[in-house]
């Protein structure tokens, strides 16, 4: 996830100065082993140094002379490495090396003992997310096709639409290649966020086929399709199109990387629907007449009537809600970073039980400039007062003052000095991310920069979480305008309306507000990668239920009043509706229960639940918006033609 920060963020600008000036990096995984003495200890480290990707493997021999009974030594020090016979091993990792290292470190310190940090946490993500997108792939496709058979009237249709839509899956993922790399993120999500959004063109297109077919040749009846189908799906293809694109404008690359990969998806599923499918169709169409099977369940479903008698009493509840809900949905506890492992997960039981005896491990690291050991060893001194600082890695705490740097061999002198800066580790006990973590950093910022102005460097989890914080929410602001600007756009544009983008818009948003305010409601914290992904794609993808629904209400209410023209829509459309919806949910809520990973599983219930508040607020809430607001609609509508009694 640091790897998708701007460049100019200030824990990625110390990072990248720090690579230059020191050869050994900060640690980023840590091993303990239990039982063992202070020799067998050194063994451990010995063999965990050889292994292949690992760069530098820290232990008290490192931070004091093991030589000195412990029983003099200074406590905080002796126990931030061994305490109770376990040893504690802070290490790096090199970037790209994760897997393997990580499978080699536990071979060496077997079942028994401990592995926990970023290093892992990055192995993890790149093991977990193929297999996981399998599974999710693997169960999710079965469901679709029982959806698909049960909406249509041929066991074979289903078939040309998986066909049609898969094509331009692969070949999405396929050319992911001219990228040179993407994030585990738009590997798990796009290409099944992509089949579950755009089946509906494919829907669209066959339904109105099979009306054309009673009347007419297959060929006829495909030209008439396309025509008839086109300026629907172009509008939904459109909407979600623009709406991940705005992914693309965030300066945190993840969205940049989401947005793109959703984005081409869109684009190739609406040319394989309009160009592939209609081929395809044709060549197969027989196959289609001879596996007609009668209809296995109803598609009209006459609560038209109900919904109506509802529309007052929804409308008062949705409007009571819209205040808590965006309130609420705003005030939640977000984590910034990729959240816990799982409890259940040998990485969580890993973490909880280093934690358990060593507590937790947050370095932060400082880069000041080199030359006046005075006033560094005063800084350390205040910072190793802050509350929630164990201990310090500096050489004035190590070594002391007295001893001049150029008295010591080179291989040590360089771990605490650079041509240009000294290297100050604070130890720290906090969480990663948080109120507590992010107050730590402001207060090492603020005493580090009373000594050394802005001449210093500081970097480390905390650091780059607490950046990424501040980075995420500017793009939260931008990409949420920019997706209801561009929406707004393209439903100005179909409806020819200024009202109906209002309406349309303030539908799927207040279910956007409704699904993000129940992390804050049940006191769960929400991984706010997740939460600015959901709040962008429910919008953009759910949109096209209000598009579907409203563009038949309008064709009614040319023809009939306001309420028997809601009354047939509701009748008429709420199954087709409803599956798409059904897809849709299914997708997050199968991504929720297959995947390990806290982004993509938060953006799974996210999307599950997200999808059924949409459905629910289309076809309960917007027929009420549209009666209420009739009279105003049709005056703000070029050419509405609206039914009038004579």
């Amino acid at each position: 996830m640091v790897d998708y920060l701007p460049e100019d963020t200030p824990s990625t600008t110390a990072m990248d100065v720090m690579e230059d000036e020191f050869d050994n990096s900060v640690a980023n995984t840590r091993a303990m082993v239990k039982d063992v003495s202070i020799q067998e200890a050194l063994a451990f480290k010995n063999k965990i140094e050889t292994i292949a990707g690992v760069n530098e493997v820290t232990w008290l021999d490192d931070a004091m002379d093991i030589r000195t009974p412990l029983a003099v030594a200074d406590d905080d020090l002796v126990e931030t490495y061994y305490k109770d016979n376990n040893a504690l091993f802070t290490l790096s990792i090199e970037e790209g090396e994760e897997v393997e290292a990580t499978e080699a470190i536990y071979d060496v310190i077997g079942e028994d003992n401990a592995l926990t940090g970023d290093a892992l946490n990055t192995a993890i993500s790149q093991q977990m997310t193929g297999q996981e997108s399998f599974n999710a792939a693997a169960i999710l496709i079965p469901i679709v096709i029982l959806i698909l058979i049960l909406s249509t009237r041929s066991w074979f249709e289903p078939v040309l639409f998986l066909i049609a839509i898969g094509v331009s899956v692969v070949i999405n993922l396929g050319t992911n290649i001219f990228l040179g790399e993407i994030s585990f993120i738009s590997q798990a999500v796009a290409p099944i966020l992509q089949l579950a959004v755009s089946l509906d063109y494919a829907i669209f297109l066959l339904h109105s086929f099979d009306d054309y077919r009673k009347t007419d040749t297959p060929e006829n009846a495909m030209r008439r399709a396309i025509k008839r189908s086109f300026p629907a799906i172009a509008a939904s293809a459109s909407t979600t199109f623009f709406g991940f694109l705005a992914l693309t404008f965030m300066d945190f690359g993840i969205g940049a990387d989401l947005g793109l990969n959703l984005v081409k998806g869109i684009l190739l599923s609406f040319l394989s629907v309009m160009i592939l499918l209609p081929a395809l169709t044709l060549v197969a169409y027989r196959f289609i007449d001879k596996t007609y099977h009668r209809k296995l369940i109803p598609n009209r479903y006459p609560i038209g009537k109900y919904v109506m008698k509802l529309r007052i009493p929804v409308l008062i509840l949705v409007l009571l809600l819209i205040v808590p809900a965006f309130l609420a949905q705003s005030e939640t506890n977000f984590l910034y970073g990729m959240g816990e492992n799982p409890a259940d997960t040998r990485a969580g039981q890993d973490e909880k039980e280093i934690e358990n005896v060593f507590d937790k491990f947050t370095p932060i690291v400082l880069l000041v400039p080199k030359g006046d050991l005075a006033r560094e060893e005063e800084l350390v001194d205040e910072l190793s007062d802050l509350k929630h600082v164990k201990s310090t890695t500096a050489y004035t705490s190590a070594i002391g003052t007295g001893i001049p740097p150029e008295y010591l061999e080179e291989s040590a002198r360089e771990q605490f000095f650079s041509d240009n800066y000294s290297r100050i580790i604070l130890n720290t006990t906090t969480d990663t991310e948080g109120d507590v973590a992010f107050q730590l950093v402001d207060e090492v910022n603020e005493v580090t920069e009373s000594y050394y102005d802005d001449e210093y460097y500081a970097t480390g989890e905390s650091l780059t979480l607490y950046d990424m914080k501040h980075v995420v929410e500017e793009d939260n602001r931008l990409v949420n305008i920019l997706t209801v600007v561009a929406i707004a756009f393209v439903l100005l544009i179909t409806f020819r309306s200024l009202t109906m983008p209002i309406v349309l818009i303030l539908t799927i948003q207040t279910a956007v507000w409704i699904n993000l305010s129940f992390p804050y409601f049940t006191n769960d914290p929400l991984v706010y990668i997740g939460y600015l992904i959901i709040s962008i794609v429910q919008l953009a993808a759910t949109v096209d239920y209000a598009i579907l629904f409203t563009e038949d209400y309008i064709n009614n209410r040319k023809e009939m009043p306001k309420v028997k023209a809601i009354k047939k829509t509701v009748n008429e459309k709420i199954f087709s509706i409803g599956v798409s919806a059904s897809i849709l949910s299914s997708v997050g809520f199968i991504l929720w229960l297959t995947s390990s990973d806290p982004i993509i599983s938060s953006i799974g219930i996210l999307l599950g639940r997200g999808t059924l508040l949409a459905f629910l607020m289309v076809v309960f809430f917007l027929p009420g918006l549209l009666t209420v607001f009739d009279r105003f609609i049709e005056k703000t509508t070029w050419k509405p033609n609206f039914f009038k009694r004579k």
